[in-house]
């Protein structure tokens, strides 16, 4: 990253003045440096320099149950607190202006992402959100002790240099589903993690596993593992520390873990769900965990149960009985109990979701609607009610939803997001509504002409879909000339873009090529 040294004598003053951060980052303790603007990043790097520190980078958003999680269980620990002095502290929220373009420019896509720099803007690592709070607080030490960027320490792993501990563990708690290609093209991964775990035997075994476990939950899907490597997995499964040390990655992986190992229906697979179940069980009523941590074991456990119905069966036969009950009451639990407002964004979120994958649909629903007017973005939670409806076949109820979602959603990036989900929705369940699918795609194009980050990043994507969306919809007469009329407003967009703003410019004008 190259910075302007014109920005070096203003930051001081500048810092004083910068405006808190209102969504993306919680306040207290830590001294957040809101980012909107190229000038902003400059600023906070030209401190970093002078003050010799790293710069850890937030990218979020209001509504993110995971960015939520960190809100409420790392970004408020108070030894990420006092760790914040040794760092220049930097948030973007997504729906800030200009933030989509710093997106683009960090090459950042999903919330939460976290990252840290050196002083001169050299990327050191991405840091593992998924990971639970005390993991990632010692992977950012680990990350400010060494100033070693990661993509160094690979290449050297990759040149079979030898590596210390902490090296393994810069690349084993990398987060390389955040990774956006920056070290490794998505199709390289699996191959490259199973080198690395067995390249980092002897140095640390924690690592190891994790780097093994990764690789396999990255091979393609349907591709099986070797299954000689099956009583490895069951030995991580049986041993309490170590599947304690795995949480995150045998939480989120469980059902491909199991198709990988054991590929084909029966015995084997029997088995091994079982076991998996009892590791899954022991993480969900461990008390060191999160409350969100437990119930993704408790998830894993569900997604598990129906691992041999189809994809988006709504109703899965089969689920144990006391499956069905852990599920309802530690969503009823978590519903009562929490207080906290981040988080309750991300914890009633995912029990409604896990609700709806044990086919709990009336339970799902409740606790939505029950958590509406407590929440700070309870457009998530209306964009969850319409899925709910979607995949119970009632059509009129998801179109309600989703419309609310979209008329009540906060900032120009998460307006097209969800406005782009409302549109899909009525594409696909109301086709025949032409004058609803027109005037939901020409509000999504006026707000785009008012932002200027519309043609990068998230929004972007969200307005490509829209573009993909109305090509296969225009069939009929009367839907082509809507889509005609949509695109001729959607060149006046393009024309109004500063014409220095190429990027923004080029994608505008390969929507209508699209369209």
């Amino acid at each position: 990253m190259k910075l302007n040294p014109c920005f070096a004598a203003l930051a001081t003053a500048l810092l004083l003045t910068t405006a808190p951060l209102a969504h993306a980052v919680p306040g207290p303790g830590v001294s957040w440096q809101a980012a909107a603007a190229d000038a902003d990043i400059e600023r906070a790097f030209s401190q970093a320099k002078a003050e010799k520190k790293p710069v850890l980078l937030y990218w979020g958003a209001k509504w993110c149950p995971p960015c939520n999680q960190l809100k409420a269980t790392l970004f408020n620990r108070a030894d990420f607190i006092e760790q914040s002095k040794a760092f220049v502290a930097v948030g973007i929220d997504g729906d800030a202006p200009g933030a989509q373009k710093l997106g683009a420019r960090f090459k950042v896509r999903g919330y939460p992402t976290m990252i840290l720099f050196n002083p001169n803007g050299s990327e050191i690592t991405r840091l593992p959100g998924e990971a639970d709070a005390a993991q990632v607080m010692k992977v950012l030490q680990l990350g400010l002790s060494s100033g070693r960027p990661v993509k160094a320490v690979l290449a050297d792993a990759k040149a079979g240099k030898k590596l210390g501990a902490n090296e393994w563990r810069l690349l084993g708690f990398y987060g390389w589903e955040i990774d956006e290609q920056q070290l490794l093209p998505v199709a390289e991964r699996a191959a490259t993690l199973a080198q690395l775990a067995k390249a980092s035997e002897g140095a640390d075994a924690e690592t190891t596993t994790r780097l093994w476990l990764k690789s396999i939950g990255a091979m393609a899907e349907g591709k099986p593992a070797d299954a000689a490597q099956l009583p490895r997995l069951r030995a991580v499964l049986a041993d309490g520390p170590q599947a304690r040390a795995q949480m995150d990655v045998l939480t989120n992986e469980a059902p491909d873990l199991v198709k990988a190992l054991a590929p084909q229906a029966g015995e084997a697979r029997q088995t091994l769900v079982a076991e998996f179940d009892t590791a899954l069980k022991r993480l969900n009523e461990d008390a060191t965990l999160s409350r969100a941590d437990r119930l993704n074991a408790l998830q894993g456990r569900i997604d598990l149960a129906r691992l041999d119905s189809p994809k988006d069966e709504p109703h899965p036969k089969g689920l144990p009985a006391a499956l069905l009950t852990d599920a309802r009451e530690q969503a009823s639990r978590a519903n009562r109990e929490i207080t906290d407002g981040y988080e309750r964004q991300a914890v009633v979120t995912q029990a409604a979701h896990l609700l709806g994958r044990a086919g709990l649909w009336k339970e799902s629903d409740e606790l939505l609607k029950s958590a509406l007017a407590r929440s700070h973005s309870p457009y998530y939670l209306m964009s969850q009610l319409g899925g709910n409806a979607k995949k119970q076949g009632k059509k009129a109820d998801a179109l309600r939803w989703y419309e609310e979602a979209f008329i009540k959603s906060e900032g120009p990036a998460t307006r097209l997001q969800w406005g782009s989900g409302y549109l899909a929705a009525l594409v696909e369940l109301a086709p025949e509504d032409t004058a609803r699918i027109e005037k939901a795609a020409a509000q999504l194009f006026a707000e785009a002409e008012k932002d200027p980050g519309a043609f990068y990043e998230r929004s972007e994507r969200s307005l490509k879909r829209v573009a993909t969306l109305l090509a296969g919809w225009g069939q009929s007469p009367t839907q082509a000339a809507a889509v005609g009329r949509l695109k001729t407003q959607l060149d006046g967009v393009c024309g109004k873009l500063d014409a220095s703003d190429t990027k923004a410019k080029a994608a505008c004008q390969g929507l209508i090529k699209k369209g």
